[in-house]
C-alpha cells in the first residue's frame, strides 16, 4: 500500500506565548494606532523598528502594513517619475511587479539562470537598452545572486538596488544579511513568510534622506518624531512638506505579535535548514530530477523547496502533479498558462508590456515548489521526499500518460 502524507501545507507555527500576551496588553489598553502612546510609553511598532534594525545592521528601520506596501514605498521614497523603466526578475511573485505598476513604473523583466537567480549579461544589456536606473531584485524563494558582483555590476551601470526579501529574512550572503547590499531592503511578515503577523512589512536603510521620505509617505503626519529607528529630525525638513501622505502605517497589535518571533528567527532559519536539507538529501540522485545548487556563500532559509524536471513533457507533468497531490504532497508548478492560487508568472501580469524571455520560459516550464512549514518534522520531510522521488520515477519512467487536469492546490 502507497503510504501518503497527511500533513497541512498551509498550517504555521502558532504565534508564541510571550506574542499572544504582548497582543492582549495591547487590546486591553486599546492603543492599537502606533501614534496614540501613553505618557512616557514607547509604541510597540517603534520598538520593533528598532529591534529589526539592530538585528540587520541598519541605520534606519521603518514597519508597515504590507511587503507589497514597503516596495511600493521604497519606489516613491527614491523619486520614481511615471512611465519610469524599473527591471525585476522574470521569476517572481506578483506583488513585485505590481508594486512597480501601482507607482506608475514600466516593469522591464530580467532573465532567470538555472539556479533561479537574476541573469547579469540579461540586466546589463536591458539596463542599455532601457536606462533603468532602478532594479527591484527579487530574491524569489530565497534564492541569492552573487550579491558582491551584482553591486559591482549595478554601479558601473549606474542602477539602484531595492531588494525584495520577502523570502529572505534571517538571510545571507558571505556574512552580510539579506537587505543590507541595496539602497533599500524590503520584507514581509505575511503568514507565510519567516515571521508571521498576517500581514505587515520593513523597509530598512542607511540613507537618511530616502528614509525620511518612507516615513512620511507611511503616513507619519509630523509625529516622525515619535519612532526610534528613523534619520535624525533634521533629515525631515526639506521633505516633510513636499512628500504625500500614502497611508500603510504597522500598527500596535501586530507589532507586539512580531517581536517575540525576531528574537527567535535565527533558530526558526536552523529549523528550516533542517527540513530543506531533509529532502535534498531525499531527492538526491533521482533520475529525470535537478536540484537547485545552494552556493557556499549563501546562508539561506529553507521555507520552499525548488526542483526541476527538464525533460518532462506537459503531459507527464500533470500526471506526476496529480498523482503527487493525491499522495497528499502540495506541489506547485511555474510553467502552467492560467495562475494558479499564489503561483503565477511574468506573463500572466498583463498590466505590464508583453516581453519575450526564452530562457526563463524554458525553466519555469520545469520548475517546481513546495512549501516547508515548522509545522512538519524532519520525519514528514524524508516522507515528502520518498512520495516525490517515487512519483517521478513512476510517471518519468513509464509511457506517456494520457491528459489529465491539473490538481488544485493553495
Amino acid at each position: 500500500m502507497q503510504e501518503r502524507f497527511t500533513g497541512l501545507f498551509t498550517q504555521q507555527e502558532p504565534i508564541p506565548e510571550d506574542g499572544i500576551e504582548a497582543a492582549i496588553a495591547v487590546l486591553r489598553h486599546g492603543r492599537l494606532h502606533r501614534y496614540n502612546t501613553a505618557e512616557g510609553e514607547v509604541a510597540e511598532a517603534a520598538l520593533l523598528e528598532e529591534e529589526f534594525a539592530a538585528l540587520t545592521g541598519a541605520k534606519y528601520c521603518l514597519a508597515v502594513a504590507s511587503g507589497g506596501y514597503a516596495l511600493g514605498c521604497a519606489l516613491r521614497a527614491v523619486g520614481i517619475a511615471a512611465g519610469e523603466p524599473v527591471l525585476t526578475n522574470a521569476f517572481t511573485l506578483a506583488p513585485v511587479p505590481g508594486a512597480i505598476a501601482s507607482v506608475g513604473g514600466q516593469p522591464v523583466f530580467v532573465e532567470v539562470t538555472e539556479d533561479l537567480t537574476l541573469d547579469f549579461d540579461d540586466l546589463a544589456a536591458k539596463a542599455k537598452a532601457t536606462g533603468a536606473r532602478l532594479l527591484m531584485l527579487s530574491h524569489m524563494r530565497g534564492h541569492l545572486c552573487d550579491m558582491e558582483a551584482l553591486v559591482a555590476l549595478c554601479a558601473d551601470l549606474g542602477v539602484t538596488i531595492i531588494e525584495d526579501c520577502a523570502h529572505t529574512m534571517g538571510a545571507s550572503w558571505n556574512g552580510v544579511p539579506s537587505g543590507r547590499h541595496g539602497l533599500i531592503g524590503c520584507y514581509s511578515m505575511q503568514t507565510y513568510k519567516h515571521v508571521n503577523a498576517g500581514e505587515g512589512g520593513f523597509l530598512i536603510s542607511d540613507d537618511a534622506e530616502v528614509m525620511a521620505r518612507a516615513v512620511l509617505l507611511s503616513g507619519s503626519y509630523m509625529l516622525y518624531g515619535k519612532h526610534r529607528a528613523a534619520p535624525p529630525p533634521e533629515a525631515f525638513e526639506a521633505v516633510r512638506m513636499v512628500t504625500p501622505n500614502v497611508s500603510g502605517r504597522m500598527d500596535n497589535l501586530r507589532a507586539a505579535i512580531l517581536r517575540p518571533q525576531l528574537r527567535v528567527l535565527g533558530e526558526r532559519v536552523a529549523r528550516w535548514e533542517v527540513l530543506y536539507r531533509t529532502l535534498e538529501a531525499g531527492l538526491a540522485d533521482t533520475n529525470g530530477l535537478r536540484l537547485v545548487p545552494r552556493p557556499d556563500a549563501e546562508t539561506f532559509v529553507g521555507s520552499s523547496f525548488q526542483f526541476l524536471l527538464p525533460d518532462f513533457s506537459p503531459a507527464r507533468i500533470a500526471s506526476f502533479l496529480a498523482r503527487s497531490v493525491a499522495r497528499g504532497v502540495e506541489v506547485k508548478w511555474f510553467g502552467a498558462d492560467d495562475p494558479v492560487a499564489f503561483t503565477s508568472r511574468y506573463d500572466h501580469w498583463r498590466y505590464a508590456a508583453p516581453q519575450s524571455l526564452p530562457q526563463t520560459d524554458r525553466i519555469l516550464a520545469g520548475l517546481f515548489d513546495l512549501r516547508l512549514p515548522l509545522t512538519f518534522t524532519p520525519d514528514d520531510a524524508a516522507q515528502i521526499a520518498r512520495i516525490l522521488r517515487a512519483e517521478v520515477l513512476a510517471v518519468g519512467q513509464g509511457p506517456e500518460p494520457e491528459a489529465v487536469a491539473l490538481p488544485k492546490v493553495q
